[in-house]
């Protein structure tokens, strides 16, 4: 049985196993929850970043998909990077939304993460509605067959955790 946890704060101060990081497809750093994870993971995650597009992503993740690596200094054992989809009000892209929850739940199974930690993805700058971002990844959580114990919602302001927390209702 997985548990469901709301937390409002900062992810890249979350004692997980796995964190999640809201990552742009050159996986190479930006703002908002990347630019974060990256600054305070320190030049690990990049290395290892670097040499995922050198061998296996030369074009950059592609959305909805995950690859995970060290968690550099953070206190963590993994960061897994995912590529939400900027939001479109004339395309419905929730099906690539949801597949980044379940692709980052997939590799944390195969990692062995009991404890994982998530942002608000696409929420931020890729423009997401923050109350239907945080249905896609309630219902998709909740639905994942997964072995991670803890899923924890780590969520920066008021507004995200209030719309988490309605979901989790």
């Amino acid at each position: 049985m997985t548990t469901l946890t709301l937390v409002r704060g900062d992810i890249t101060r979350q004692s997980v196993d796995a964190i999640v990081n809201a990552a742009n497809s050159s996986l190479l750093g930006g703002g908002g929850v990347d630019g974060a994870v990256h600054r305070r993971g320190g030049p690990a995650i990049l290395a290892e970043c670097r040499a995922l597009r050198a061998s296996r992503y030369g074009e950059g993740l592609p959305t909805g998909r995950a690859v995970a690596t060290t968690a550099g200094e953070l206190d963590a054992r993994w960061v897994i990077h995912t590529v939400g989809p900027v939001w479109s009000a004339q395309e419905d892209r929730s099906g690539l939304l949801a597949s980044c929850y379940r692709e980052s739940l997939r590799v944390a199974d195969e990692l062995g993460a009991r404890t994982v930690a998530f942002p608000a993805i696409s929420t931020g700058i890729y423009g997401w509605p923050m109350d239907d971002g945080a249905r896609i990844a309630v219902e998709t959580v909740r639905d994942a067959d997964t072995a991670v114990e803890e899923i924890r919602f780590v969520l920066f302001d008021e507004r995200a955790y209030e719309a988490f927390a309605a979901r989790m209702r």
